[in-house]
């Protein structure tokens, strides 16, 4: 059985969702994450310790910082994340040219940092992570020629359903590579009800990051007990459409897809789902601790890459760099 351990760096690495997936696989090492967030990056260090952790904004990571912490050619996987606002649907102030959303948006110009330090370290394999809006009218077409410009002719565009892979919520997403990436999918859904199962109830002190939830006002409370499960207690506008926000979850179904934002009800009780609750949601095993206040816990897990989706998208990294097509 093949042994190697390969190393990778994660930019835009969160929580470390992304990094989770492939940690678990026992067959890749973390040498560098980088975030600017500050629990973000706390969080990161306590699950991953292994790994150098440098809060950091990704513009001011220039060749030497850069090098100071890897060397070109000892990095085989670049894996991130950047932020999905400048193209999502539901940010209603996105730019409305889509070309805009790349090069004009200070956020979205993150993106382009991201493969710029693709080119500083040339690894077999990268993997970016995002929502398929990053696609949209042009954008695809963009991003080819900037990957072709730093070395990587060949392109591929996987689009991926978290649900396929083991996630109790649904998540769509898109990972750009250079190798093609297309897990076998699982053929049973993890549903809500199988997902909360055996938690025991909020505040107790052997779960992490399992306070009880911050208490509906009276009003929506008594709108709660009347919703039906998959309804929405409030709708907000989207750049497209309206969406759904205070789900009253499905126990027989997976969940809607978890953002940073979102906050759900819980299946049979008159509450809001805990930080843990959330993070199961996810795919997050309860030894995986949220650093930071509450709505940074919530926020962290909303954006992170869910990781069977991360495990299921690193075992097909994996198999690539066994068989040695990249």
């Amino acid at each position: 059985m093949p042994s190697t351990i390969y190393k990778y760096i994660d930019l835009f690495s969160g929580a470390g969702g992304f990094s989770l997936g492939f940690h678990s696989t026992s067959r890749f090492k973390c040498l560098l994450a980088v975030d600017n967030f500050k629990y973000a990056a706390l969080t990161y260090k306590a699950n991953i310790p292994d790994c150098t952790v440098l809060i950091e904004d990704i513009k001011e990571l220039d060749a030497t910082k850069l090098y100071s912490f890897v060397k070109p050619g000892e990095i085989d996987v670049v894996i991130g994340s950047p932020p999905c606002e400048p193209y999502t649907g539901a940010n209603p102030t996105r730019q409305k040219n889509p070309l805009d959303r790349l090069y004009v948006d200070p956020m979205g110009q993150l993106t382009l940092h991201y493969i710029r330090i693709v080119g500083l370290l040339k690894p077999r394999v990268f993997v970016m992570e995002n929502v398929p809006a990053i696609t949209e009218n042009g954008l695809k077409q963009a991003l080819i020629e900037e990957f072709k410009r730093i070395g990587y002719p060949r392109i591929y565009f996987n689009v991926l359903k978290a649900e396929d892979y083991g996630n109790p919520s649904h998540r769509v997403r898109v990972f750009i590579s250079n190798i093609p990436i297309n897990p076998a999918k699982q053929r049973d859904r993890v549903v809500v009800r199988k997902a909360l199962s055996g938690l025991s109830e909020p505040g107790s002190p052997l779960v992490a990051n399992h306070e009880p939830p911050p208490e509906l006002p009276w009003k929506k409370l008594k709108k709660a007990a009347r919703l039906k499960p998959g309804e929405a207690l409030v709708h907000y506008y989207g750049a497209e459409r309206l969406l759904p926000n205070l789900v009253k979850l499905d126990p027989d179904d997976i969940a809607p897809t978890v953002l940073g934002s979102s906050r759900f009800i819980h299946p049979f009780q008159p509450r809001l789902l805990t930080v843990r609750e959330q993070a199961r949601l996810m795919g997050f095993p309860d030894t995986f601790v949220f650093i930071g206040g509450r709505d940074s816990q919530y926020n962290m897990v909303g954006e992170a890459v869910p990781v069977p989706l991360a495990r299921a998208v690193a075992l097909e990294v994996l198999k690539a760099l066994d068989e040695g097509v990249v």
